[in-house]
């Protein structure tokens, strides 16, 4: 079977699919729901499985039928890509950009917003999490994580460094005190972060080991930043989400000599993919601007 012959016959089962119907299948394509039929056929005898159940009502998936439809999908999107990529080098980037991000990542929305307005004409499609993701197996465009990655199938750019301080607000210090060394901290309202996914909490980067009460826990950092600018207790934060904070005085560093942290955000893509202009653009706009000097 020639690809062209492959690509219609894949096309004609993904249409039947997803309409449990060779009728609609056929209006769609505008040829005969026989020529539909026989189509799907064909490229069951080649695959040597049946992919759909037969009625004389309606069509359904097999087993083997839904997990190839998954594989079809991805097929007709990459070919999608590649004819959006070959497009979009004649014109300013555009079209959709699917990029996962740590829920950290809702603090760096003033660089995304900037992207925006920089870029109209790209559509992005963002999902918060602090999962591991597939990038590859899961579609994503690119994703933004902090630490190292040892995977071979990806690119990397580096994006910037972070640092985790210990911030408490000036109210709460004159309230309080402020602690002058971290076995300190057992006398004081400890406001802790536990990671989404695992469940434990976020070890703060103190020079010895202390056991920390747990005043309130969040498994986000926004609550965290609003907890300790309302003097209720000591956060521990990344400084990129507090920067603003610390400039204005509404939140101080504590304990910064017995601390002691740096992380580096990186933005993975596909290394199979040839970066098209959208990803292209979006790589350069965050390292240049998320973590500016």
């Amino acid at each position: 079977m020639r690809h062209t012959d492959s690509l219609g016959a894949l096309d004609a089962f993904v249409r039947a699919a997803d309409a449990r119907s060779f009728t609609a299948a056929a209006r769609q394509l505008g040829v005969s729901s026989s020529a539909i039929g026989k189509a799907v056929a064909r490229l069951e005898e080649r695959l040597g499985v049946r992919l759909l159940h037969r009625s004389t009502r309606s069509v359904t998936l097999t087993p083997e039928g839904a997990l190839f439809l998954e594989r079809c999908r991805r097929i007709f999107s990459e070919i999608e890509s590649a004819e959006t990529e070959l497009a979009q080098t004649r014109g300013a980037p555009r079209g959709r950009l699917r990029v996962s991000l740590p829920l950290a990542g809702m603090l760096m929305m003033p660089t995304l917003g900037a992207f925006m307005r920089a870029y109209p004409e790209i559509e992005l499609d963002l999902d918060f999490t602090d999962r591991l993701v597939d990038v590859i197996e899961e579609g994503f465009d690119a994703v933004i994580r902090a630490g190292e990655v040892s995977d071979s199938r990806l690119m990397s750019r580096f994006l910037g460094v972070f640092r985790l301080q210990l911030v408490a607000s000036p109210s709460y210090l004159q309230r309080r005190g402020v602690p002058g060394s971290p076995e300190e901290l057992a006398g004081h309202a400890c406001l802790q972060h536990r990671f989404a996914t695992s469940g434990r909490f976020e070890p703060w980067p103190l020079r010895q080991e202390i056991a920390l009460p747990a005043t309130a826990v969040a498994n986000t950092i926004e609550p965290l930043i609003a907890l300790a600018e309302q003097g209720l207790g000591i956060a521990c934060l990344p400084d990129f989400a507090i920067r603003r904070q610390i400039e204005d005085g509404r939140l101080a560093a504590v304990l910064a000599d017995h601390t002691a942290h740096e992380g580096v955000f990186r933005l993975l893509w596909p290394s199979s993919r040839y970066p098209s202009p959208k990803l292209r653009a979006f790589v350069d706009f965050l390292a240049r601007n998320l973590f500016p000097a």
